[in-house]
């Protein structure tokens, strides 16, 4: 939000920016992404199950803008996440496996106290599907001597881990998060934290250690510019329709410790 309004940047795009960190990934310190394409597919196509909701998002009544991935309802967020790793498995077994095992982590992670007890088991229901299913792709992949070597429990935490931190590098890129911490990054031997940092220049940041294979990283992503919040439903999905687009690119270079 800037003193022009809000840019609405659909989950789809936010996801865009996850792909472009994947496909510029990997060096001599953090290792390559394998493999490659799956894994590249995978980050670019996390949030699929949200593309069709982004384009009519539902609106907050209490800003009047269209509800955010972390302010919609809880039985919505869980049935975007069920219908993402499906509709990726037209394109691609391990990148279902995945964006199915991403958003298992998500809600691995949530904390289940403040939810009421309907809401509770709708999310212990999730997870059992989600398990289901991942343990369905597994054995397809382990059973495929094209795709065996890549299904190992080892590699696929790696990459569950590499799609964990792209996530949240681009979210704090789009949400203007820096400085932050993204935490338990994998190298090429072990892990290490990674610290994203603001400059005095807008969308350009600093991340160190270095994890690129390029001196200077460029990211972009689209969304629709709306000046204000509207009071109803119909007023909010006329206003995007109208919404003028705009292109927000990001610019990430070295540290101080450089690479």
């Amino acid at each position: 939000m800037d003193d022009r309004g809000t840019i609405a940047v659909g989950q789809a795009s936010h996801a865009w920016v996850s792909g472009q960190l994947a496909r510029a990934w990997g060096n001599r310190r953090f290792g390559p992404v394998e493999p490659y394409e799956e894994v590249c597919l995978a980050a670019e196509q996390h949030d699929v199950g949200m593309a069709r909701w982004d384009l009519a998002p539902s609106r907050n009544p209490d800003t009047g803008l269209p509800h955010s991935f972390i302010e919609m309802p809880l039985a919505v967020h869980l049935g975007l996440w069920r219908a993402g790793p499906p509709r990726l498995l037209t394109q691609c077994r391990y990148a279902a496996l995945l964006v199915s095992m991403h958003g298992r982590r998500l809600y691995e992670v949530r904390d289940l106290s403040k939810l009421d007890a309907a809401d509770v088991q709708a999310v212990h229901a999730f997870l059992a599907e989600r398990r289901a299913f991942e343990q369905r792709l597994l054995a397809s992949l382990l059973a495929d001597q094209a795709t065996s070597a890549s299904a190992t429990d080892q590699l696929l935490a790696r990459n569950s881990q590499l799609l964990w931190i792209w996530d949240f590098i681009s979210l704090a890129l789009v949400l203007d998060w820096a400085p932050c911490k993204a935490k338990s990054v994998p190298t090429a031997v072990a892990a290490e934290d990674l610290r994203l940092a603001p400059t005095a220049d807008p969308g350009r940041c600093t991340l160190e250690p270095w994890p690129f294979r390029a001196d200077t990283v460029v990211l972009r992503c689209e969304g629709r510019r709306l000046p204000r919040g509207y009071d109803d439903e119909q007023a909010l999905q006329d206003a995007l329709e109208r919404a003028p687009w705009e292109t927000i690119e990001f610019e990430l270079s070295p540290g101080r410790d450089g690479r």
